[in-house]
């Protein structure tokens, strides 16, 4: 019996590397970042020993600001709530980041590995502005949505976080389950512009 596992992302139907070979010139252009860590931290954002742990860990600063972000080379958090936070980090890393947040923290915390349940969708290009502005409810002008703001929406009656890390560059992390609509929703609503994927 062979101890091997696959890791496929939740698109790994959608044959992306096919898509890519394609080279259309689109006006959105589609990446999943896949396979990539995802933990879910809670703890007290009053209380330094806990702020002062995760920033030994991660070598990174919590982001305390409702709906801002932090990031390095290699993690990027996300701020969820005043107790609530979404850390991505290097895929294959996560069991290792986990275990050494467990080993560092103390008190009231708890950190999940929830890698399996979702993935991240990076979109950008000249029209993905008006591609989100179909999806979302959200101003996504600059002034109300800046870099590094995170907020969590509805999406295409589905739900996402969503962080933009760029004037026309966004991060989705959504769920697993929800993958194949979005992945539908988002090739129907960008055929006016163009859709470019990109690995």
């Amino acid at each position: 019996m062979s101890n091997l596992v696959t890791l496929e992302s939740p698109l790994h139907h959608a044959d992306f590397s096919s898509l890519a070979a394609l080279n259309i010139e689109g006006g959105v252009i589609l990446r999943e970042a896949k396979l990539l860590g995802h933990l879910n931290l809670r703890g007290n954002a009053n209380n330094l020993d806990f702020l002062n742990g995760v920033k030994y860990v991660l070598d990174l600063d919590l982001p305390l600001q409702p709906c801002s972000s932090t990031q390095n080379a290699n993690t990027t958090i996300m701020w969820l709530s005043p107790d609530e936070w979404l850390l991505i980090v290097e895929g294959g890393s996560e069991a290792a980041v986990e275990d050494k947040l467990r080993q560092s923290l103390s008190g009231h915390f708890a950190v999940s590995d929830i890698s399996g349940a979702q993935t991240m969708l990076e979109i950008s290009g000249k029209d993905c502005l008006q591609l989100l502005q179909k999806s979302i409810g959200y101003d996504l002008h600059l002034d109300s949505f800046p870099i590094n703001k995170v907020i969590g929406t509805a999406l295409a009656k589905s739900s996402a976080h969503i962080r933009r890390t760029g004037e026309q560059d966004f991060q989705l992390i959504i769920r697993r389950s929800f993958a194949d609509y979005v992945w539908l929703w988002l090739q129907q609503s960008s055929k006016e512009y163009g859709l470019s994927v990109i690995l």
